[in-house]
């Protein structure tokens, strides 16, 4: 298998899950408004593909009509990886950060610094994980919705879930897997954002493991095609797609319920595959 980084871009493009991590979630409970002091939280997220700071004030203003959760006292603030993010709440940038609770149970594992965030605010926000490949591709788009279908039917899906996100030892970084490799094969070029352990993960010295290396290696032995991973800043993604510097985005967001659009952070000349995985938002602060 082979890894290659392309070159670190900063764009101005974000989604947040209903509010927050994703671009979309399902909002729990009773249309009973949460509880507000009215005091600003500054929030840090991870930077999605498509949605424009202008488009995310639209989003949030919308989630807090139809779900009278008061999230206008969030002031967002956008990274484009994992340790920049952290960095900003260390520095008191940022007085939360929202992650998907796998992310935020291996940072707490990791981390004494941090804690959860509990409120109402977050209860049942949750958004699923998909491929995206850019439109034209359509028969790429076919193979990994049938490779998605299999691994569900058969229960593989369930199981590199389970040795791989649920169950992982989340103390000790995510474990390397080899992608198969077959002489002679077409090779997929797949984008991961390489430091959202146990979920995407490259380590340090540049290999590749935890689940999306495992799930993708899944995804190479059935198509009988060579699968290379490029390292890219989450926020460079939608652009290394429509450049053709990579064929597929490992993870993009789906929204889970009716509150906000299906395709909300999916940009024009792009199509998801069917989710293989879905988890909850969680917000972090520092321990006081």
């Amino acid at each position: 298998m082979k890894l290659k980084k392309v070159a670190k871009m900063l764009l101005s493009c974000v989604l947040a899950g209903a509010l927050f991590t994703g671009c979309g979630g399902s909002q729990g409970g009773t249309d009973k408004p949460a509880q507000d002091s009215g005091k600003e939280i500054k929030l840090g997220m991870i930077t999605h593909l498509n949605a424009t700071e202008t488009r995310m004030a639209e989003i949030l203003q919308m989630v807090q009509e139809e779900t009278k959760v008061p999230v206008s006292k969030y002031v967002l603030t956008y990274y484009n990886n994992l340790n920049n993010l952290q960095m900003g709440l260390e520095s008191g940038s940022v007085d939360e950060v929202s992650l998907y609770k796998c992310v935020a149970d291996f940072a707490l594992a990791t981390s004494d610094k941090f804690e959860l965030v509990a409120g109402d605010n977050l209860k049942g926000l949750s958004d699923s994980f998909c491929f995206a490949v850019r439109k034209e591709d359509t028969a790429l788009k076919a193979d990994l919705d049938k490779t998605i279908d299999e691994m569900k039917t058969d229960g593989t899906l369930d199981k590199l879930i389970n040795d791989f996100i649920t169950n992982v030892d989340k103390k000790q970084a995510p474990p390397k897997i080899d992608i198969p490799m077959t002489e002679g094969a077409q090779t997929i070029k797949v984008g991961v954002t390489g430091d959202l352990p146990p979920f995407d993960f490259v380590n340090t010295d540049g290999t590749p493991a935890g689940f999306n290396t495992a799930l993708l290696a899944e995804v190479a032995k059935r198509l009988g095609r060579n699968i290379e991973i490029v390292d890219i800043d989450s926020g460079a993604r939608a652009a290394a797609l429509s450049s053709k510097q990579i064929d597929v985005i490992f993870w993009a967001i789906v929204p889970i319920g009716e509150k906000i659009p299906s395709d909300i952070d999916k940009p024009e000349n792009v199509e998801m595959s069917k989710p293989y995985f879905k988890d909850d938002v969680a917000h972090l602060k520092l321990k006081k």
